[in-house]
C-alpha cells in the first residue's frame, strides 16, 4: 500500500479533502493531509486565492514543502490546484518518490527541474475547460505526459475547478468516481 502526502487546495483544507484522503484510507493507504492554511477554510476560491496571496504564495508552498520533512522519502505526493505546486515540487526533487498525482493544475516541469525524473509514475485529472487552470495548465499537462513514458493525462468533459472535493462548488460527482477509481488503480499498481 502506498504512502501519500495530499496538499489542499485554496479553499483550504476541506471537509471534502478530509473525505478523499479517507476513501484512500479506506483502500489500505495511508494518507497525510498537511494544513498550509493554518486552520483557515473558505467557501469561494477568490477569497482562498486573496488568503494565500496575503500570506504569500510561497509562504503557503513552504508550509507544504516543510511537511514532507517529517515523513519517510517514499512518498507519493498529491495535490488538489494549489497543492500541486508543493505536490509536483516534491516529485521532480526529493529522491524516493514513489508517484505523483497532480489534480485541477500542473506546472511546467521546467519550474522545478530540467525534466521529469525517469521511474516516477504521475497522473494528472483536469477538466478541459476549466477556467481555473486554464490552457497554460493544459499545455504543461500534455507536455509533461508527452515527454515521459510515466504520465497519464486524464482530461474530463467539463468546466469545473476542484470537481472531486464533494465539498465545493464545482463538484462532479460522476467525475469524481472515476478520478478516483484512475487514482486507486495507479496506488494499487
Amino acid at each position: 500500500m502506498a504512502e501519500i502526502l495530499l496538499f489542499h487546495h485554496a479553499l483550504g483544507l476541506t471537509s471534502g479533502v478530509h473525505a478523499f484522503a479517507d476513501e484512500l484510507r479506506a483502500a489500505g493507504h495511508t494518507v497525510h493531509t498537511p494544513d498550509m492554511f493554518e486552520g483557515k477554510t473558505f467557501t469561494n476560491l477568490d477569497d482562498g486565492v486573496g488568503y494565500a496571496r496575503q500570506v504569500g504564495f510561497q509562504t503557503v508552498i513552504d508550509r507544504g514543502l516543510a511537511a514532507a520533512n517529517e515523513l519517510p522519502d517514499a512518498l507519493v505526493y498529491a495535490g488538489f490546484s494549489l497543492g500541486v505546486m508543493p505536490a509536483q515540487q516534491l516529485a521532480q526533487t526529493r529522491p524516493g518518490a514513489k508517484g505523483a498525482l497532480l489534480f485541477d493544475s500542473c506546472a511546467p516541469v521546467t519550474e522545478f527541474s530540467e525534466r521529469w525524473p525517469e521511474g516516477v509514475p504521475v497522473q494528472i485529472h483536469i477538466m478541459e475547460d476549466d477556467p481555473w487552470a486554464g490552457e497554460g495548465d493544459i499545455q504543461a499537462a500534455k507536455e509533461l505526459s508527452g515527454s515521459t513514458k510515466d504520465a497519464e493525462l486524464f482530461l474530463y468533459a467539463g468546466d469545473r475547478h476542484l470537481f472531486a472535493d464533494s465539498s465545493a462548488p464545482g463538484y462532479d460527482e460522476t467525475a469524481a468516481a472515476l478520478l478516483k477509481e484512475r487514482v486507486l488503480r495507479f496506488l494499487n499498481g
